[in-house]
């Protein structure tokens, strides 16, 4: 069986040898974890019945891609980390999954978690800055961000959960649309191997950030 994203890998070798291993390897992180939703949707559709497994996960998985703020911040992730190269072109896309489940069980829970919309928003300002002005940070610092990131657009998804779905699939599914995003956004982030390449993501990343300040300005109590 072929991992998710290994025909990205493979398209990426004619482009550069290096950072065709590094997109292997990228694809190897996404298929496992892809391979972790479907097993924990497995387990969570024996406890709960069918209508409500399907609902919560085709609920999760639509929740990423209606909210403007979630989808350009997970694709942004994606275009960060591939711009960066190894070892965060596949670490920023699998900790921001991975963080989102921890956000997203406390806000189903309903632990308090303060200015979460604010941290959605500012996320997506970061993130855009990070890649418009081609930002080579730490791999512990871009890590760290990211992870934190996560915890807020989970937390934002889980706060979300509709009545009657299962939890366990609901967070399934934004967990899934999420992976399947970073690759998309990590494509785009290949765009500075190629001539003019850099000057075009550097512009986007503008975009991006504009974008999420426009989203903060809007949010309540935000001037």
């Amino acid at each position: 069986m072929i991992e998710p994203g290994l025909s990205f890998a493979v398209a990426v070798h004619s482009i550069d040898g290096k950072r065709m291993k590094s997109s292997f390897f990228a694809a190897q992180g996404v298929g496992r974890l892809l391979a972790l939703t479907l097993f924990v949707v497995g387990a969570g559709a024996q406890a709960h019945t069918g209508q409500e497994t399907t609902a919560g996960f085709i609920s999760g998985f639509l929740h990423p891609v209606t909210g403007f703020d979630h989808l350009l911040a997970m694709v942004a992730v994606g275009i960060w980390g591939g711009t960066l190269g190894r070892p965060l072109i596949w670490a920023l896309p699998v900790a921001f999954p991975l963080l989102m489940v921890v956000g997203g069980v406390l806000g189903i829970v309903g632990v308090p978690v303060p200015l979460v919309e604010t941290g959605v928003a500012v996320s997506v300002v970061v993130l855009g800055v990070a890649i418009a002005l081609a930002w080579r940070a730490l791999v512990a610092v871009a890590f760290l961000i990211v992870a934190a990131f996560g915890i807020f657009h989970g937390y934002a998804h889980g706060a979300e959960l509709p009545n009657a779905v299962s939890p366990v699939a609901y967070v399934v599914g934004f967990v899934l649309c999420t992976v399947l995003l970073h690759p998309a956004g990590i494509a785009i982030g290949m765009l500075g191997l190629l001539r003019g390449g850099t000057t075009a993501l550097r512009a986007g990343g503008a975009l991006i950030s504009a974008s999420g300040r426009w989203i903060l300005t809007g949010l309540p109590g935000v001037a």
